[in-house]
């Protein structure tokens, strides 16, 4: 039952007689308008809820067709682990069909508001609201008018009148008094009729809301329910089957959790198995954290632990935070060795061929230390590169542990090393010389090198080099700067000429060259010497061999730097495990008569035992010259080149560049 309406009286009132009905409009006339104000500030505020409901809906519908279109975006993720993801990616699409047609639903809901339910309402404000407003401005400024006119006629003259200024006055008070008449009685009615319409104005537009939000349900009840049902219940069935294989996982990875908590701590502290690691020499990759000294002025340095693994032939560093690595250093054809640096345990350093460039690092334990450098070392051999590499490493046995050996250790390996491999398999271009009684015993370490002796890290001759007047060979300038450049031409004749990169690393005098030893001994010095020294600056040369003498060349400017007669070399040999290492003892002639003996120690691109072999050939050449028989029989059974001459090295790939003979020319390799 509707409530009962108050209205205004619209019928004109005598201006004294009626009094008190005029008091009783005024009073509802107030009470009127203060309810339109109320009505007014209440629909802008149901007004803007409303808006935004419709803004929902919009956003609901921009909402579903961007969930569509991410939904069809899966299968264009690159996933590194999507492997049986292919249900997935089925379902996800069927879903994204459902999404399209239950955004044309949110689409067509959308309309439906705004039709119904907030175009009504904006309608109510703007005509209704904006009417009475417009009406109530209108009624002031009349009765504004009214006062003025009515200020007029009470100011005429009681005792003068005059009639025609009186009558004037009297016809505009009635003038204004008809258009205040005329501008209350519309300003009434418009209240009057708010009272009706704002009922329709607060039910129309809930109304549209409510029938557009059935019609939504029921399309979608009526589009969705029986196609979907099946659908969503295999859904179902696999996110629980997957739930299933979670939950089996996780239990299985809290079992392996405790399993490995459950060990002892030892597994956790650095370097715990020191006094016996077990040590994998055979490796052909390696991975894991390593320190890396960086220079960060002229005598600072830093060190960072970063994540390093190898690839092929290359040594990668990844940062922390970054997704791939980058490459640190190429491990073909390098050189690793121990070193000593800033009092810390575990170093180890990486020069690269040419010897221009070298990188140290520092492992956590000892068995990370000696496995990084034996990899290392097999990598630069490239064995990487073979058809089953492990097993070429295993057969190998290429065990390059450090190169810095202590005394203590070295002697433990002469001791493990019987002596028929320490006579016959040091290397096939030995000494001939050696006698058997003589390489059944090994001497003493003093009588091979003599306590304290001084060691030369540069190319430079003995102190007896300045006492070259009886010398056979001419005197060469250490540091290069001799006018002794290398005269091909008079190496045109010679039958063998055969050269190598090399790293001239230092040399001593000895006291003997009965045995090899000697020069194992002088490795084993010169390379304790360079890391208790921190020297691993090493310059480049091409090592010339030939049938009358082998020579240091400076591969830029072609100086000699040093030259030795090949008959002066009385003892040559290769490291055993690290095969590019290899020495030579050189006999010098004194002016008193005596000779002196001294070793020179190198480090090869190449393995040492081509050094060797070619060393070993010249002299059986060079013996083989005073005899044109032995000479005949010694060319047919090695390898000639095109002009005749000898060619070593056969067993070598075409891309070995670290050895080439003089056929192909000096700057080949300058």
């Amino acid at each position: 039952m509707a409530a009962p309406t108050t209205f205004l009286s619209a019928h004109p009132l005598p201006l004294v007689s009626y009094q008190s009905p005029l008091l009783q409009t005024r009073s509802l006339l107030s009470v009127f308008e203060e309810d339109a104000g109320t009505l007014t500030e209440y629909t802008n505020q149901l007004l803007q809820t409303m808006q935004r409901v419709y803004g929902a809906q919009n956003e609901m519908c921009l909402a579903t067709q961007q969930l569509s279109s991410q939904l069809l975006e899966y299968e264009k993720q690159n996933f590194a682990l999507g492997k049986g993801d292919e249900e997935v990616i089925s379902t996800l699409q069927y879903f994204a069909n459902v999404t399209n047609e239950l955004n044309a639903l949110h689409t067509e809901l959308a309309k439906q508001l705004a039709d119904s339910m907030v175009l009504p309402l904006i309608q109510f404000r703007e005509k209704d609201l904006t009417e009475v407003s417009t009406l109530k401005d209108l009624f002031l400024l009349a009765s504004n008018e009214h006062d003025l006119s009515m200020a007029k006629y009470s100011r005429l003259p009681k005792k003068k009148e005059n009639e025609k200024l009186k009558a004037e006055i009297a016809k505009e008070v009635a003038g204004a008094r008809r258009k205040q008449h005329l501008s209350s009685l519309q300003y009434y009615c418009a209240l009057n009729a708010l009272q009706y319409r704002k009922r329709t104005a607060m039910l129309d537009p809930i109304l549209g809301y409510t029938q557009g939000q059935i019609a939504f349900l029921k399309k979608g009840y009526k589009m969705f329910s029986k196609k979907m049902d099946n659908f969503l219940e295999s859904v179902s069935s696999m996110i629980q089957r997957v739930q299933g294989e979670l939950d089996t996982e996780a239990e299985a990875m809290r079992i392996t959790q405790q399993e490995l908590l459950s060990g002892s701590d030892a597994i956790y502290t650095p370097d715990s198995d020191v006094s016996s690691p077990v040590i994998n020499r055979n490796l052909i990759q390696k991975a894991g954290y390593l320190n890396m000294r960086s220079k960060t002025g002229l005598v600072t340095t830093t060190w960072e632990r970063l994540y390093f693994f190898t690839q092929g032939g290359n040594l990668m560093c990844q940062h922390r935070g970054e997704v791939a690595g980058g490459l640190i250093q190429d491990l073909d054809n390098c050189s690793v060795m121990a070193v000593d640096c800033e009092d810390r345990r575990y170093c180890f350093q990486i020069t690269s061929p040419n010897g221009k460039s070298s990188l140290i690092l520092q492992a956590e334990g000892k068995r990370e230390y000696e496995e990084w450098i034996s990899a290392i070392n097999n990598i630069s051999r490239q064995i990487y590169l073979s058809d089953n590499p492990e097993a070429v490493a295993i057969r190998l046995n290429q065990t390059a542990q450090q190169a810095v050996t202590p005394i203590t250790s070295f002697d433990r390996k002469l001791e493990n090393i019987p002596q028929s491999l320490n006579s016959e398999s040091v290397m096939p271009a030995a000494s001939q010389n050696e006698s058997s009684e003589k390489a059944s015993r090994e001497p003493e370490l003093e009588q091979l090198i003599a306590p304290g002796t001084p060691i030369q890290f540069d190319i430079v001759l003995p102190a007896t080099e300045f006492q070259d007047q009886n010398r056979s060979n001419r005197r060469t300038n250490p540091f290069g700067e001799s006018d002794d450049k290398l005269d091909k031409s008079a190496d045109e004749g010679l039958l063998l000429q055969q050269m190598f990169v090399v790293r001239f690393l230092g040399s001593m005098a000895v006291k003997t060259d009965h045995t090899n030893q000697v020069i194992f001994e002088a490795m084993r010095q010169v390379l304790a010497a360079r890391a208790i020294h921190n020297i691993f600056r090493m310059a480049e040369s091409h090592l010339m061999v030939t049938t009358k003498s082998i020579r240091l060349i400076d591969p830029q400017t072609q100086v000699i730097r040093i030259s030795f007669d090949l008959e002066n070399i009385t003892q040559f040999a290769a490291h055993l495990e690290n095969k590019r290492l290899v020495g030579f003892v050189v006999c010098t002639p004194e002016a008193s008569g005596e000779e002196s003996l001294s070793a020179y120690i190198l480090e090869s691109n190449t393995e040492g035992e081509k050094i060797c072999f070619a060393i070993s050939l010249g002299k059986e050449i060079a013996a083989a010259e005073k005899d044109p028989d032995a000479l005949a029989q010694l060319m047919s059974s090695v390898p000639l080149s095109n002009d005749g001459k000898f060619v070593l090295l056969n067993v070598q790939s075409e891309d070995d560049h670290d050895s080439v003979t003089c056929t192909d020319g000096l700057e080949s390799e300058a």
